[in-house]
């Protein structure tokens, strides 16, 4: 996908989400239908704990939005919200991070499936911080509150546009 799509598609406004532009957040790869998202957290000096490795409270900024606003993109007519993140930091973070995260097709079917008969669905995503030598960091399980509703377009930083249905 070229940069035009990027900013169309919306995954590239992350980088300009307030929070996420402070931080220095990148995209790295996405899969353009909001189904799998990897972004870049670098260490920087204003992120560094006393100890020189990764503020954990950047890496919970970056992790919690994210399963929802996939979803929101994903489910249409629905209203998401993280409902509980837990963190397990396994190491300390002494390098730039990656975000891998991704809705799996199964995961993304049983979500379907709840929604078409209970008009509700609170899955759990679990995904991890990466270094740049590919070790895990730290592993996020995040859930998520799917209700009927929808968001207003245009009334959040990173709502989506009444044009956007991916």
């Amino acid at each position: 996908m070229g940069l035009r799509g990027q900013w169309r598609s919306g995954v590239k406004w992350l980088e300009w989400y307030p929070p996420f532009l402070f931080m220095g957040v990148r995209v790295v790869d996405h899969s353009g239908d909001w189904r799998r998202l990897s972004l870049r957290l670098p260490l920087r000096r204003f992120n560094r704990n006393p100890g020189g490795s990764m503020f954990g409270g950047a890496m919970a900024s970056l992790a919690d939005p994210l399963p929802a606003l996939m979803c929101a993109h994903v489910f249409d007519g629905v209203a998401v919200w993280t409902r509980s993140m837990n963190i397990d930091f396994r190491r300390e973070a002494r390098t730039d991070l990656e975000l891998r995260l991704e809705i799996p097709p199964d995961l993304e079917g049983e979500i379907r499936g709840q929604l078409a008969v209970r008009q509700r669905a609170t899955p759990v995503f679990e995904y991890g911080f990466f270094d740049t030598r590919g070790e895990l960091c730290a592993w996020v399980h995040n859930r998520v509150a799917i209700r009927p509703g929808g968001y207003r377009p245009g009334g959040g930083a990173l709502a989506r546009t009444e044009g956007d249905r991916t």
